[in-house]
């Protein structure tokens, strides 16, 4: 029975997120992502190690750690890419205002948190979260985009908002 859950892929990702976070998130860092992306980047790695398990095990945790590292880094520099951004590093911050590995992880359950909360969100008022508040296209822009009066789409924002912070707290 031990055996059988040490050679479970979710054992396995749990074991190399809780020894290994750190590891993780500084490797994306290092490509010049900040805080959230960076932890964005290496969720999306889990995922797609996971994935990539499903179909052809690896064997040992070294192994696991040193594909999922790769995963992370590459994920890290295709974002960086696609969103045509200079390397954090550039950017003058103050050391102490970087946030420590437990600060990312709590910003990166919360956004895990939001995802599903605005999947919750009727298929209208999900359109006007993501023209509105993801891709901050203006009020008429949104409208003219779902085929709505600016007006309503305000409502619509107003409301999804309200229902947004009543499921966040919900969720913790």
């Amino acid at each position: 029975m031990q055996a059988a859950k040490k050679d479970d892929p979710l054992e396995r990702i749990t074991r190399l997120v809780r020894g290994d976070r750190r590891a993780l998130v500084a490797v994306a860092r290092s490509e010049g992502l900040g805080p959230e992306e960076s932890l964005e980047c290496v969720q999306d790695a889990l995922c797609t190690f996971l994935t990539r398990e499903r179909d052809a095990p690896t064997k040992d945790d070294d192994h696991a750690l040193a594909s999922v590292k790769t995963i992370v880094r590459n994920a890290a520099r295709n974002f960086r890419r696609k969103h045509r951004r200079l390397a954090y590093a550039d950017v003058a911050d103050e050391p102490s205002a970087t946030p420590n590995a437990e600060e990312v992880l709590a910003m990166a359950e919360d956004v895990v948190r939001l995802r599903a909360c605005v999947a919750e969100l009727c298929s209208v008022q999900r359109a006007v979260v993501m023209l509105r508040l993801l891709e901050e296209r203006s009020g008429e822009d949104a409208a003219e985009a779902l085929g709505l009066e600016r007006g309503h789409v305000d409502v619509l924002v107003h409301r999804a908002k309200a229902a947004l912070k009543v499921c966040m707290r919900h969720a913790r």
